[in-house]
């Protein structure tokens, strides 16, 4: 039984924003009056909080691709492409409408807490931990790896709200398994690329600032001038292909289909992608957020099988807007089969409303994906927050 969800119109208007964030043009005047007029709809007070915040899409990464690379067909003079052709984007401001006359994504009685999981996870384990393969879904799409020794984090992102600001914004649904500070000490980072809920800013502060010195941060391509803007300083930035080996354990960066923005006039400059980590022949694929592409079988074909996958489940309706950025949970089986994953975890799902499906939606489609195409359902779930799998 669903009830309707409270404060709707203003978590319309702070999605709106977020999404306005990625999806606009470079030129700021005709933006600001083409939105106004478009949004007159809503409260003065509404308009102010979004001005300001769109204020902090003024600031560029960079006006040109310094690391262009003709001889690479994913470069481009201006920033990166995806290797395969995919319909174009459909219209945000349809889909805007379409989510104002459906009213927002209704709430169960009980909060979304009552349907989706969470578990206490053994943090003295995890602190402690040196030489059990490990795997913990932290939330979204952050996931602790631990192997060979390592503490390898994917998209950490602790805040309360997926937003360039904390005070408005997606908000976290489902609170974390795991605070931030009771985390083991983080060796390696690995960022996607650079949307807010996955490339958060005080996330990745904390993590600079953690006790015992700053992991290591790898990144896409282009996204390295960033963090030494705040501050950060241990950095690897890594094309599609590109690898890098911490002691001993190999992360390669992967391509997928998405994109990249984080203000107003940054659309592509810097790279996306998943990663693989490999430890002495155990192999591990983050595919990041991705539409489905022809990638995915050329990662197979490359690398073989893999022994565990997370691969993103959530965030995919409507299906006209978001099919060439975000798999819904059919097209994250398909995935898992084109690598040839032995097992997969659901990530990107169940912690923030980013689009239309309810939060609980993903599993119940996975588990019917998996029945259709006979495959056991134990073979790619959607795990409780905070819930770990040792190998």
């Amino acid at each position: 039984m669903y009830m309707a969800q409270t404060r709707n119109e203003q978590e319309i208007y702070y999605a709106t924003f977020t999404h306005l964030i990625y999806t606009c043009g470079a030129n700021m005047p005709y933006f600001l009056a083409n939105f106004f007029k478009k949004m007159a709809i809503l409260r003065r007070r509404y308009l102010v909080f979004f001005f300001c915040a769109a204020l902090v899409g003024c600031i560029n990464l960079t006006s040109t691709n310094a690391q262009y690379n003709p001889s690479k067909k994913h470069h481009t003079p201006e920033g990166f492409k995806n290797n395969y052709p995919h319909d174009p984007p459909g219209s945000f401001w349809k889909w805007q409408r379409e989510r104002w006359a459906a009213g927002g994504v209704q709430v169960p009685v009980g909060g979304w807490e009552s349907v989706v999981a969470s578990t206490k996870p053994d943090i003295a384990f995890l602190q402690t931990n040196r030489t059990v393969r490990s795997i913990t879904w932290l939330g979204h799409a952050a996931v602790l790896v631990q192997t060979n020794g390592l503490n390898i984090a994917t998209d950490p992102m602790f805040s309360e709200r997926a937003s360039p600001v904390q005070f408005a914004g997606p908000k976290r649904l489902i609170p974390l398994a795991i605070p931030a500070a009771q985390l083991p000490r983080i060796d390696v980072v690995l960022i996607s690329h650079n949307h807010y809920d996955h490339l958060d800013k005080q996330s990745v502060k904390d993590l600079n600032a953690q006790s015992g010195g700053a992991p290591l941060f790898i990144v896409p391509l282009g996204l390295k001038q960033w963090f030494t803007n705040e501050g950060i300083t241990n950095v690897r930035e890594l094309d599609w292909w590109d690898a890098f080996e911490v002691s001993g354990v190999k992360m390669h960066f992967v391509p997928a289909q998405h994109w990249s923005k984080r203000t107003l006039t940054d659309a592509n400059r810097s790279l996306w992608g998943g990663f693989i980590i490999e430890d002495r022949g155990w192999k591990f694929l983050y595919t990041g957020d991705t539409g489905y592409s022809q990638d995915f079988k050329d990662i197979g074909a490359k690398f073989g099988n893999f022994d565990f996958a997370a691969i993103p489940i959530g965030a995919y309706a409507p299906r006209w807007f978001m099919k060439t950025q975000h798999i819904n949970p059919e097209e994250a089986v398909q995935i898992m089969q084109d690598v040839g994953a032995k097992e997969a975890l659901g990530v990107h799902w169940g912690t923030f409303i980013l689009t239309d499906e309810p939060l609980d939606e993903p599993p119940r489609l996975l588990a019917e994906s998996l029945k259709k195409r006979q495959l056991p359902a134990t073979q790619f779930r959607a795990w409780a927050h905070g819930e770990t799998k040792r190998f």
